[in-house]
């Protein structure tokens, strides 16, 4: 794995621009051409605890899992906007689905950002998503900050044991990036690295049963005594402190990932709507719909500021907090959107062949990734107050 070389500032050199002759896909429009073979799954695999492999390698074959990789290095050339355009749509035909890929997408889109301004940094792990079809795993949402598992120097490298919890799409992927702790003569250090997912000591716990998102397949990992060697250690960084990276991280990848919500809350706005045209309306149910539609113009509007700060703003606090804000935005919004679906919906709602209930589900994990609520509101806080934000 080549060393991500953090120090160096993201807009040291030029920015890259696609060849001209480059023909763009329309990602929207192939997500809802498969988007049936894949609606056609997700109750069965919801019902079942049951991964969703097959729609996870449809998409794969039909070049999903690259559309983030630039179009010079053979891949998609996506940009973060139509990622996102993309997950939006694919969880309107299945949540689980679509985060299991915003997991994978966001972890490639990241170094593919940073390709534009320091390409050696990361223009081989790019390359081998393409030709070797990689699938990467992220643990961040376990780790963040603070980082987990023990890492422990040995000749050439680090031993790190422990375990990660929300592994979404583990069972299919090729390559775990992750984080673990060193105990430095300066301190707790977290160490950001890349591990083979069949590299030994390395084991799938079969854990991952949920109120939602049932098929992301989001098992916990062990990892007993796994070798990494010096040069997949990427990033050293301080435990608990804000960092470069992760103030890239959060720029990058929330914004894909909290489109996954905003898609399910559309998805429940059509299956009411459905709903109510065919009874007749009644005043409760043209307020609810009204509250509905509130809500989710807040959520969309929300994703929309996310998306315009990674355009155009810097990694650092100030893109963090703004980017943070959204999140919790769109997760407000999208859960409340689903909630007044679901009363609009009246009993219908509770009866699974509608699949409002799932949606409701499924949109709860919005509230699970960081930051969460009460944590972005002190960063937000402390920003408004000129404080640290590491305090």
């Amino acid at each position: 794995m080549p060393r991500l070389p953090i120090e160096d500032h993201p807009m040291t050199v030029n920015v890259k621009s696609p060849p001209a002759t480059t023909i763009p896909t329309d990602w929207v429009r192939r997500a809802h051409d498969l988007g049936p073979q894949i609606a056609a799954r997700a109750a069965d695999a919801d019902e079942s605890d049951a991964f969703v492999a097959e729609s996870l390698a449809l998409l794969k074959a039909e070049g999903f899992h690259t559309a983030a990789v630039p179009a010079e290095l053979g891949g998609g050339g996506a940009s973060h906007a139509e990622l996102s355009a993309m997950l939006r749509v694919l969880a309107t035909y299945c949540g689980s689905t679509a985060l299991a890929l915003a997991m994978h997408t966001h972890a490639v889109a990241l170094p593919a950002w940073r390709w534009r301004r320091t390409p050696e940094a990361v223009e081989g792990l790019l390359k081998r998503v393409v030709a070797e079809g990689l699938t990467l795993v992220s643990s961040g949402g376990s780790d963040w900050l603070d980082g987990s598992c023990k890492a422990t120097p040995v000749d050439g490298g680090f031993r790190v044991s422990g375990r990660k919890v929300f592994a979404s799409g583990c069972m299919s992927g090729d390559l775990l990036v992750t984080m673990a702790v060193l105990d430095a003569p300066e301190g707790p250090t977290v160490m950001h690295m890349a591990i083979p997912m069949k590299a030994d000591g390395l084991k799938i716990l079969d854990t991952w049963r949920t109120l939602g998102m049932r098929a992301t397949g989001s098992h916990d990992l062990e990892l007993d005594q796994v070798f990494v060697p010096d040069a997949a250690v990427t990033v050293k960084r301080p435990a608990g402190k804000w960092h470069p990276l992760m103030h890239m991280v959060t720029l990058i990848a929330f914004p894909l990932i909290m489109s996954v919500y905003v898609g399910l809350a559309e998805a429940a706005r059509e299956k009411v709507l459905a709903l109510a045209g065919a009874r007749k309306a009644s005043a409760d149910t043209e307020l609810l719909i009204g509250e509905m539609e509130t809500q989710l113009s807040a959520a969309r509007l929300a994703l929309g500021d996310m998306l315009a700060c990674a355009a155009t703003d810097e990694p650092g606090p100030d893109a963090t907090s703004r980017i943070m804000t959204g999140r919790t935005l769109v997760a407000r919004g999208a859960i409340a959107a689903v909630e007044k679906a679901m009363a609009a919906a009246g009993g219908a709602g509770f009866y699974r062949r509608t699949g409002l209930e799932r949606i409701w589900r499924d949109v709860q994990a919005a509230r699970y990734h960081p930051l969460q609520e009460n944590a972005q509101a002190r960063l937000a806080g402390r920003l408004a107050l000129g404080l640290p934000i590491d305090g």
